[in-house]
């Protein structure tokens, strides 16, 4: 990648819209590099009362006086001419929500870089945070890349790793990313300003997609292995958050481990309580019933996500040893 005329600084258009997003442009607004600009999303309804609600960028934008841009698409001449007249170096690309079309991808000088939150090629996609901690991964990470025409497809200028560990939330794992997103560019771009920065293209082994997240996943089938279970429990940590069916009601559930029978404990139905030592529940899972999901954080209908110690305290009564949890189709599962 050729080095830029001016070596200092580099001018910068910038496209996001969440609070991932929001990371990346307070670090560059803390950089020497200037953001001359900020495209995000139209502004939503949010809330009870859909009030339309500027996205997280947007509003850190205005607090620093920036021009911003929300267009419907960028496929429009007028757009594309609107960008172009900015005459930026470059733009950064942070879960935009757009699509940009090669007009645009090829417009800044530059070129567009993308902060993408996983270990490209694995995890191209709508919600690598998630899918990453669903699947058991040991470590997740940003990468750097220089946009094209494909679906996270461009290569990659830097890599920034962390563990994902037996307790990490998808909330713990995005604020993370998001931190290491944000240092992660500005020291993409403050190569660029310098001695020009190296471009990997993607190996073409070890591809995944990680597909965009549903309330329908949040429903736990308690026929899975624990396991498979408790990752999604702590995958789905803020969003969509797991639940079962809990007499009459739903009880969703935040925080969760795999574990076993004790010593002498029948396998059970799946969805069985079996009991609840003081500090969790323990569910029985898996296709025999003879695995456990141990949950320690849950929240009823109306409540708040709580340790399953403070839950227990006014209505153990409710959490019997013997009650089932989630839906039960005997036949389904015949």
């Amino acid at each position: 990648m050729s080095r830029p005329h001016d070596s200092h600084s580099l001018s910068v258009i910038f496209a996001g819209t969440p609070d991932f997003a929001a990371e990346s442009l307070q670090a560059l607004l803390d950089s020497r590099h200037r953001v001359i600009a900020v495209y995000t999303q139209p502004d939503r309804p949010a809330g009870r009362g859909r009030k339309l609600t500027p996205s997280p960028v947007k509003r850190l934008a205005l607090e620093h006086g920036l021009p911003v841009h929300q267009p419907e698409t960028l496929r429009a001449p007028e757009a594309q001419a609107e960008l172009a007249a900015l005459d930026a170096d470059l733009m950064v690309v942070v879960a935009y929500g757009l699509i940009l079309p090669g007009e645009v991808l090829e417009t800044p000088r530059l070129g567009c870089l993308n902060v993408h939150a996983s270990l490209l090629p694995r995890w191209r996609g709508a919600a690598p945070i998630q899918r990453a901690i669903e699947a058991g991964d040991a470590e997740s990470g940003v990468t750097i890349m220089q946009m094209d025409e494909g679906l996270d497809t461009g290569a990659m200028l830097r890599v920034r790793r962390t563990p994902i560990t037996a307790t990490t939330t998808g909330g713990e794992l995005h604020d993370t990313l998001a931190a290491l997103g944000g240092e992660a560019i500005v020291e993409a771009l403050d190569a660029l300003a310098g001695p020009g920065l190296a471009a990997t293209p993607q190996p073409e082994a070890g591809v995944t997609y990680a597909a965009k997240l549903s309330k329908a996943e949040a429903e736990l089938d308690f026929r899975e292995p624990a396991a498979a279970m408790a990752a999604r429990v702590r995958a789905f940590n803020p969003w969509p958050v797991a639940w079962c069916a809990f007499d009459g009601d739903r009880l969703r559930l935040l925080m969760a481990e795999a574990s076993g029978l004790s010593e002498g404990e029948a396998p059970a139905a799946p969805g069985t309580l079996l009991d609840h030592d003081g500090e969790a529940l323990r569910i029985a899972c898996g296709p025999a019933g003879d695995q456990v999901l141990r949950v320690t954080q849950a929240q009823l209908p109306g409540g708040k996500a709580l340790p399953v110690s403070e839950l227990l305290r006014p209505r153990a009564e409710r959490f019997a040893p013997g009650l089932r949890l989630g839906h039960h189709d005997e036949e389904a599962s015949a």
